[in-house]
Protein backbone atom coordinates (compact mmCIF):
# COMPACT_ATOMS: atom_id res chain seq x y z
CA UNK A 1 0.00 0.00 0.00
CA UNK A 2 1.55 3.48 -0.92
CA UNK A 3 1.56 6.31 1.15
CA UNK A 4 -0.24 9.70 0.84
CA UNK A 5 1.15 12.45 0.05
CA UNK A 6 2.54 14.91 2.27
CA UNK A 7 0.37 17.61 3.28
CA UNK A 8 3.15 20.18 3.35
CA UNK A 9 5.85 20.18 0.18
CA UNK A 10 8.68 18.42 1.27
CA UNK A 11 11.05 21.19 -0.27
CA UNK A 12 9.05 23.81 2.01
CA UNK A 13 8.79 22.02 5.30
CA UNK A 14 11.43 24.13 6.98
CA UNK A 15 10.42 27.58 5.45
CA UNK A 16 7.38 29.30 5.42
CA UNK A 17 4.40 27.79 3.65
CA UNK A 18 1.78 29.50 2.04
CA UNK A 19 -1.90 28.16 1.51
CA UNK A 20 -4.89 29.36 0.07
CA UNK A 21 -8.04 28.93 1.29
CA UNK A 22 -10.32 28.27 -2.04
CA UNK A 23 -14.37 28.28 -1.97
CA UNK A 24 -15.97 26.44 -4.47
CA UNK A 25 -19.36 27.08 -3.72
CA UNK A 26 -21.44 23.76 -2.83
CA UNK A 27 -18.55 21.80 -3.35
CA UNK A 28 -17.42 22.97 0.03
CA UNK A 29 -14.11 25.25 0.98
CA UNK A 30 -9.97 23.34 0.14
CA UNK A 31 -6.95 24.56 1.30
CA UNK A 32 -4.60 24.53 -1.95
CA UNK A 33 -0.62 24.15 -1.96
CA UNK A 34 1.74 22.98 -4.33
CA UNK A 35 5.12 22.37 -4.42
CA UNK A 36 6.22 26.14 -4.63
CA UNK A 37 4.17 27.39 -1.49
CA UNK A 38 5.83 30.94 -1.28
CA UNK A 39 4.44 34.27 -0.90
CA UNK A 40 5.28 35.52 -4.05
CA UNK A 41 4.03 32.32 -6.20
CA UNK A 42 0.66 32.70 -4.15
CA UNK A 43 0.55 36.53 -5.27
CA UNK A 44 1.62 35.52 -9.01
CA UNK A 45 -1.59 32.63 -8.92
CA UNK A 46 -3.53 34.99 -7.89
CA UNK A 47 -2.96 37.86 -9.95
CA UNK A 48 -3.17 35.06 -13.03
CA UNK A 49 -6.58 33.73 -11.78
CA UNK A 50 -5.62 30.66 -10.40
CA UNK A 51 -7.97 30.58 -7.58
CA UNK A 52 -11.88 29.80 -8.06
CA UNK A 53 -12.77 32.16 -5.11
CA UNK A 54 -9.51 32.72 -2.53
CA UNK A 55 -10.60 33.26 1.01
CA UNK A 56 -7.82 33.80 2.91
CA UNK A 57 -4.38 33.30 2.99
CA UNK A 58 -2.44 31.23 6.31
CA UNK A 59 0.95 31.19 6.52
CA UNK A 60 2.81 28.79 8.52
CA UNK A 61 6.34 27.77 9.62
CA UNK A 62 6.67 24.28 11.39
CA UNK A 63 10.38 24.75 12.43
CA UNK A 64 9.25 28.01 14.27
CA UNK A 65 6.21 26.78 15.68
CA UNK A 66 3.83 29.76 14.55
CA UNK A 67 0.94 29.91 11.99
CA UNK A 68 -1.10 33.42 10.97
CA UNK A 69 -3.76 34.91 8.38
CA UNK A 70 -1.54 36.73 6.05
CA UNK A 71 -4.34 37.60 3.89
CA UNK A 72 -3.96 41.01 4.48
CA UNK A 73 -0.52 41.01 3.51
CA UNK A 74 -1.11 39.00 0.35
CA UNK A 75 -4.16 40.92 -0.96
CA UNK A 76 -1.76 44.46 -0.94
CA UNK A 77 1.01 42.61 -2.55
CA UNK A 78 -1.62 41.59 -5.31
CA UNK A 79 -2.75 45.18 -5.71
CA UNK A 80 0.60 46.58 -5.80
CA UNK A 81 1.89 43.99 -8.08
CA UNK A 82 -1.14 44.70 -10.17
CA UNK A 83 -0.95 48.16 -10.67
CA UNK A 84 3.02 48.27 -11.28
CA UNK A 85 2.52 45.67 -14.36
CA UNK A 86 -0.73 47.63 -15.20
CA UNK A 87 -2.46 44.44 -15.20
CA UNK A 88 -6.70 43.40 -14.48
CA UNK A 89 -7.45 41.28 -11.59
CA UNK A 90 -9.74 38.71 -12.69
CA UNK A 91 -13.39 39.17 -10.67
CA UNK A 92 -12.72 36.54 -7.36
CA UNK A 93 -8.77 38.14 -6.92
CA UNK A 94 -10.90 41.87 -6.97
CA UNK A 95 -13.12 40.29 -4.05
CA UNK A 96 -10.53 39.41 -2.00
CA UNK A 97 -8.24 42.11 -2.26
CA UNK A 98 -11.27 44.18 -1.82
CA UNK A 99 -12.38 42.23 1.58
CA UNK A 100 -9.13 42.36 2.62
CA UNK A 101 -7.70 45.82 1.84
CA UNK A 102 -9.56 49.16 2.26
CA UNK A 103 -11.27 50.42 -0.05
CA UNK A 104 -8.65 54.02 0.13
CA UNK A 105 -5.77 51.85 -0.94
CA UNK A 106 -7.49 50.82 -3.77
CA UNK A 107 -7.82 54.17 -5.87
CA UNK A 108 -5.48 54.95 -7.84
CA UNK A 109 -2.61 57.15 -7.36
CA UNK A 110 -3.38 60.63 -8.07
Amino acid sequence: MSEAPPLVPVREAFGTVYIVLDDFEHLGRVYRTDEATDADTVVRDLIQGQYNQPVRVVAFNINEGWSRDVSADIARAVAEAARAEDRPLGQATMEFVERHLSTAFLLPLA
